[in-house]
């Protein structure tokens, strides 16, 4: 059974740092394209970084890129999203996914496995 499970969130000001993990079982994780989402309350999931499952490419949504860095450690079924200068903007609900493609796509009907999310929240 596929498993995917996030960690990491928590409660920290504007202009911190937190790193999100997600550790992944059940398959051969080092053959899946994976991807950050988030979910604010009241708006729709959004795409927030992914990289391929070679690690050689990734791809940032606007509003994070400069910021944040996704990252995967194949040998330890991990992948890794390091937030740097966090915005109160940045709160919401953070899922890792993975990819049904070997193409980093945005929209999340593309990933068939989600984990079960971790909580962001920045304050002002």
């Amino acid at each position: 059974q596929v498993q995917l499970v996030e960690s990491g969130g928590g409660l920290v000001q504007a202009g911190g740092s937190l790193r999100l993990s997600c550790a992944a079982s059940g398959h051969t994780f080092n053959t899946y394209t994976m991807g950050w989402f988030r979910q604010a309350p009241g708006r729709e999931r959004e795409f927030v970084a992914g990289i391929s499952w070679t690690v050689s490419n990734t791809f940032y949504a606007d509003s994070v890129k400069g910021r944040f860095t996704i990252s995967r450690d194949n040998a330890k079924n991990t992948l890794y999203l390091q937030m740097n200068n966090l915005k109160p903007e940045d709160t919401a609900v953070y899922y890792c996914a993975r990819s049904m493609t070997d193409t980093i796509y945005p929209q999340p009907y593309q990933y068939a496995t989600w984990g079960q999310g971790t909580q962001v929240t920045v304050s002002s």
